[in-house]
């Protein structure tokens, strides 16, 4: 684990989309977790680090 996604998983937590976008831009990973954030923080929280992590 390299300090960018230490980074990117630490954004992950605190502003899941941001953590999403620094590693897909604005993609369709990006916009399902905005909306899932918008929906409710936890899922977006959990979509993100799924995204980032697997």
């Amino acid at each position: 684990m390299g300090a960018e996604t230490f980074v990117e998983i630490i954004l992950a937590i605190l502003l899941p989309p941001v953590g999403v976008f620094l590693r897909y831009g604005c993609g369709v990973e990006f916009w399902i977790c905005l909306l899932l954030t918008i929906l409710g923080y936890l899922p977006g929280i959990i979509y993100a680090l799924y995204v980032l992590v697997v």
